[in-house]
């Protein structure tokens, strides 16, 4: 059974422009989005949020590239990338940040190396 788990891990889920989802998605993959998610997401391992993908919710991942929208706040246990065309509104926590001139950001920021220690607290 552990060897199926471990294929699941190379898998890389889609979520296309103009699908919308209602709740909660947990992955023990990578995933990109392009559509419109309401909920919270826990990803083990890296989300890229496109350019026309649209957030409102909290993520707790591995790794994360952001050119979309994200509304609510993100814990990043390695390293978040905000692309030129990112809009975040709320928190982030990571250990490692890179921010593209273009970016906004409106929200707190909290470098410590224990994203994923702060997001169970919450």
């Amino acid at each position: 059974m552990a060897k199926d788990n471990e294929s699941f891990r190379d898998q890389i889920n889609i979520i296309g422009a103009g699908t919308t989802i209602k709740g909660d998605i947990d992955c023990n993959g990578d995933m990109r989005i392009d559509g419109k998610i309401t909920g919270n997401i826990k990803i083990s391992g890296k989300i890229v949020v496109g350019p026309t993908g649209d957030i409102n919710g909290q993520i707790t991942c591995k790794n994360s590239e952001i050119e979309g929208k994200l509304e609510g706040k993100i814990f990043v246990n390695e390293l978040l990338v905000l692309k030129s065309t990112a809009a975040i509104l709320g928190d982030i926590s990571t250990t490692k940040l890179a921010i593209e001139p273009g970016a906004t950001f409106t929200g707190n920021c909290k470098m410590d190396g224990k994203a994923q220690a702060n997001a169970a607290e919450k």
